[in-house]
């Protein structure tokens, strides 16, 4: 890496590591009933929101109920976003009146945004109303990401319990989240945002005259609007110049901060994060970065003081930074050594600025392209199909790896305990011990669902890929032939099941074949990992928490760190490596070859 690279990155990991050990504190603080003094003056809020429900914030549930409550609660979110998309036609704030969504499109988007993927198949400026962009997408935003957290402290509570049958109360746990960590820091960054310039407003869209005419080839139309066809068939084009630009407007600030702070990833504009109206200036590049790992990083300390031990907290922290680093350091270096046909051709090497923003340069863009990789966030300021194979590649395992890397807001947390379980059974069966995790026993219930959670996505990602490359429907969008074509399809389903979103971008995926496809991935990927994590959360819970003595495998420190992070490598390369080879891997080989 260059000193700029390794500036940067110790920048970044060490104004997240100042953010993020006091917000976890205060999640753990709030998740026990504790709410902090500043935050006591939301108490009515809270109380109404009870009273309105029905809901006695006092009763515990066990872990059929805590799951079922979360499922419905985010099948009829899904359900209203759907609705609102099929409607806003009719709906108000509308200015430039938008029709409704397709009924395949609106299908995948509810599903993309009630399971914190936001992966978007359409162009949120030319597609959504200011209506379903605030009730509909920055709303599902919030919820999504409080269902991520609350997972997790439920997972957490089934190693701090001692012989319980509950693991809180569903609706209290979401109430809370959301009440009191998500939107206040979701208006802190908004008004940031603002302050930079990011827009935030309910006007129609702006026509400006431009300072020179722009020439473009259009097809002609009738009177009737249909394509005018030449004696072989084809379109007849026209050319047209103008010096008009239509700048698209809107409530982006809102939806922009809590898009990166519940690592959801969802674009106001299609451009998402590139665009200058989300990300204008350097300051809100690093802002929307750190806001990404915030809460990821921040329940690693929610967990070691919920569990009664803050070196718990500390080795996770440290498997999930050891793993990034390894990540960035081969992303950046292979966009900043570039292609190697330059160098054949007799001239300079020269880094691969393609698909990257000037103002945010090489180095910033791998370190985003990293991080939202690396959390099950979508977003992105650069344009991930025109990185380098091996580049490409860094995103796609990250994704693959369960996002296990920091992860998504909760989602990272509990897949990576995932991880902890598997490791310390492997050591166990090394040296002939039922193998335990924060004194509780790991038996076969455990293992039994830890593996249903490894195996769920390689399982969507590869049998969705299969599919899409064998039947006529799927290669009707893949537009770049050979192995960079598969790469883009293994992207795609690689972040639907992962609930990543971000794309490569050069598939064709608005399509009734692939909104469906894609959106039975992102569904379940998302709750056929969630049910099995609770059913062991519930368990967990139910167990007595034994003492440490002196055959207990200590789960903290260096040795630890390298178990993990070993069978977080180990797992997920031996998964997906024959896919890899057929698409970023060839690829890279072809760069060198010709």
């Amino acid at each position: 890496m260059t000193s700029n690279a390794l500036l940067q990155l110790g920048l970044y990991l060490g104004l997240l590591l100042i953010l993020a050990w006091p917000l976890g504190r205060l999640i753990a603080s709030v998740m026990a009933g504790d709410t902090p003094l500043a935050l006591r003056w939301l108490h009515p809020v809270e109380r109404a929101f009870y009273r309105l429900a029905g809901v006695d914030e006092d009763s515990e549930q066990n872990w059929k109920r805590y799951t079922l409550g979360l499922i419905l609660f985010n099948l009829t979110g899904a359900l209203a976003v759907y609705a609102l998309q099929r409607l806003q036609g009719a709906l108000p704030l509308n200015p430039q009146g938008l029709g409704a969504v397709s009924a395949d499109s609106a299908f995948n988007t509810a599903i993309s945004f009630a399971t914190n993927t936001n992966w978007q198949g359409y162009g949120g400026e030319t597609t959504m109303s200011y209506l379903t962009q605030m009730l509909g997408l920055s709303a599902q935003n919030f919820l999504s990401a409080a269902t991520g957290i609350v997972v997790a402290i439920a997972l957490i509570r089934g190693f701090a319990r001692k012989g319980a049958g509950v693991l809180g109360n569903v609706w209290a746990d979401l109430t809370r989240i959301t009440l009191y960590v998500l939107v206040p820091l979701a208006f802190v960054i908004a008004l940031l945002f603002v302050s930079q310039g990011v827009l935030q407003n309910f006007r129609p869209y702006q026509d400006v005259q431009t300072v020179e005419a722009v020439s473009y080839q259009q097809a002609s139309v009738d009177a009737s609007g249909n394509p005018v066809l030449d004696k072989d068939g084809k379109p007849v084009m026209e050319t047209v110049s103008t010096q008009k630009q239509t700048l698209a407007m809107g409530p982006v600030a809102s939806q922009e901060a809590i898009k990166q702070l519940g690592t959801n990833g969802g674009g106001f504009f299609n451009a998402n994060s590139a665009h200058p109206f989300e990300n204008p200036t350097p300051l809100t590049n690093l802002i929307q970065m750190l806001a990404i790992f915030l809460i990821p990083a921040a329940l690693c300390f929610t967990f070691g003081r919920m569990v009664g031990d803050a070196r718990q907290g500390w080795t996770v922290l440290a498997s999930m930074t050891v793993l990034f680093v390894i990540a960035y350091g081969v992303l950046v270096g292979a966009e900043i050594a570039g292609n190697p046909a330059f160098t054949r051709l007799g001239l300079d090497s020269v880094a691969n600025f393609e698909g990257k923003e000037t103002r945010f340069g090489i180095v910033a863009s791998s370190l985003f392209a990293t991080i939202t990789t690396a959390a099950s966030c979508g977003a992105v300021n650069a344009m991930h199909d025109s990185l380098t194979p091996i580049g490409g590649m860094v995103p796609t395992l990250l994704m693959q790896l369960g996002e296990v890397v920091f992860g998504g807001v909760g989602s990272g947390l509990y897949g990576m305990l995932v991880f902890a379980i598997l490791a310390v059974f492997i050591a166990g069966l090394m040296v002939g011990r039922t193998p335990e995790y924060l004194g509780k026993k790991i038996e076969a219930f455990e293992m039994k669902m830890t593996a249903l959670v490894i195996l769920v996505t390689p399982l969507l990602v590869l049998a969705g890929t299969a599919i899409a490359v064998s039947v006529a429907s799927g290669k009707a969008g893949i537009y770049n032939p050979g192995a960079h074509g598969f790469s883009e399809v293994l992207y795609a389903f690689s972040s639907a099941a992962n609930n990543n979103g971000s794309a490569f971008a050069g598939l064709s995926a608005n399509t009734p074949f692939y909104n469906i496809m894609l959106g039975l991935a992102m569904w379940f990927g998302r709750f056929a990992v969630i049910v099995p994590v609770l059913a062991m959360a519930g368990s967990l819970a139910a167990k007595p928490r034994l003492p440490a003595n002196a055959g207990t495998l200590p789960t903290h420190g260096l040795l630890f760190v390298v178990l993990l992070v070993g069978s977080v490598l180990l797992v997920g390369l031996l998964n997906y490596i024959p896919a890899l080879a057929l698409g970023p891997i060839v690829e890279q080989l072809q760069m060198f070859g010709h």
